[in-house]
């Protein structure tokens, strides 16, 4: 069974490792190697391994990876109770169901929740984020309208997805913020020089996404290309061109660790992330049960100092090429 782990200052406990649903719904992969029922196992089978924080949203399908959670959840009896849901708010779609752009309006950060509670089948969150900044309405009405569901028993934390500097103590002096989801791993460094000292100033924890570096820590990995149009690696410049090569060499530290310990190289870069302090609570998507048992016997790899220098070293910001995210995606982060 997995550790918990407390998330800021207010009571949130959470299981070491968490489940990240998404690709159960959408991003990695093809629709047709998707499996409702294993993924429904997989769930099943984090709970009873103890990983029991569980994270969705909206925007997941959208819509569809909150109602497959729900089903899971009504087909373990008494689950609601033994997990903690996470799931977020703040885009809007179009009539093709594709996100157009952000909304995180009061009037409609109410009724994506009453929807999310719809969905999920129970009658509150445990930690509700806004999923991404809406530059158009101020933090404090939007963390306003958060904290107002927290008071009528429907939230019961809150956390900020993808958040900067000066909205994360803007928002936090309006309500206190639990989380911030953002991506972090070896793979990513960019919250270490100023985000992470503000959240550990502030009492909010962290809770990384994409702690296997969207699967390339793993060494499992194939070029761009070479995925399907729909998969979000097709697009990743990590993923492309001269990118992919220097990453590959870069990667290939952490499986030489892998070698070394006999575990495998994505077990090594959780562990990484868990070594970096008890505040970081990472979230490794699959949507199989394999996986899953593999992510969490990581908790149970130790590694030395001299180990996590190596690493830090291997695939510092400088060793890694090509930005996260494309233009597009890159313009709706708040940093």
């Amino acid at each position: 069974m997995l550790n918990t782990r407390t998330l800021g200052t207010q009571g949130l406990n959470v299981s070491a490792l968490g489940l990240g649903l998404m690709g159960m719904s959408q991003a990695y992969g093809t629709a047709e190697e998707r499996d409702e029922a294993e993924s429904i196992a997989t769930i099943h089978r984090s709970i009873e391994l103890g990983c029991t924080f569980l994270d969705t949203a909206e925007a997941y399908g959208p819509w569809k990876n909150e109602e497959l959670l729900g089903r899971a959840l009504r087909e373990l009896p008494g689950s609601r109770d033994r997990v903690v849901i996470a799931t977020k708010f703040g885009f809007r779609f179009d009539e093709r169901n594709a996100i157009a752009g952000v909304d995180s309006r009061p009037e409609h950060v109410r009724e994506v929740v009453e929807g999310s509670l719809r969905r999920l089948g129970t009658d509150y969150i445990d930690l509700l984020y806004q999923h991404r900044v809406d530059p158009a309405v101020p933090i404090e009405d939007v963390v306003g309208t958060m904290g107002e569901l927290v008071r009528e028993g429907k939230v019961r934390f809150l956390g900020l997805s993808e958040a900067g500097e000066g909205t994360i103590r803007r928002a936090h002096a309006v309500h206190p913020i639990s989380a911030l989801q953002s991506e972090y791993s070896l793979w990513e460094r960019n919250l270490e020089p100023r985000i992470i000292p503000l959240l550990r100033e502030l009492g909010i924890g962290l809770v990384p996404f994409a702690p296997l570096g969207r699967g390339f820590l793993t060494g499992a990995v194939k070029r761009a290309e070479e995925y399907l149009p729909s998969d979000f690696r097709h697009n990743d410049p990590r993923y492309q061109g001269e990118n992919f090569e220097a990453n590959v060499r870069a990667a290939s530290a952490v499986r030489e660790v892998a070698a070394n310990k006999g575990v495998t190289a994505g077990q090594i870069a959780l562990a990484w992330l868990l070594h970096k302090g008890p505040d970081i609570a990472p979230i490794p998507g699959t949507k199989r049960r394999a996986y899953l048992e593999e992510n969490v016997a990581a908790a149970d790899v130790s590694l030395s100092a001299d180990e996590m220098a190596a690493l830090d070293a291997a695939l510092a910001p400088d060793k890694v090429s090509g930005p996260r995210y494309n233009e597009r995606q890159a313009a709706m982060v708040d940093r």
